[in-house]
């Protein structure tokens, strides 16, 4: 394992934790806006959402973006 690999094990568990609490957080807006609204559906547009801007930090990673970042 090199390096960045084991920089990024050790951090594995802050990070998931983080991109949880963000999804959690935009959950209990979205309950704040429209408090009957259905949460599973909510939930599954915030999944898709998230992974949307996945796709395109991936896009970006192939692209070269991050190379010098």
């Amino acid at each position: 394992m090199d390096i960045m690999q084991k920089e990024f094990a050790s951090r594995k568990d802050e990070i998931q934790k983080e991109l949880e609490l963000l999804f959690k957080t935009n959950m209990k807006i979205a309950n704040w806006d429209v408090p009957e609204a259905n949460d599973q559906e909510a939930a599954e547009i915030l999944v898709k959402i998230l992974q949307d801007g996945l796709e395109k930090i991936q896009q970006d990673v192939e692209a070269g973006k991050y190379k010098n970042y």
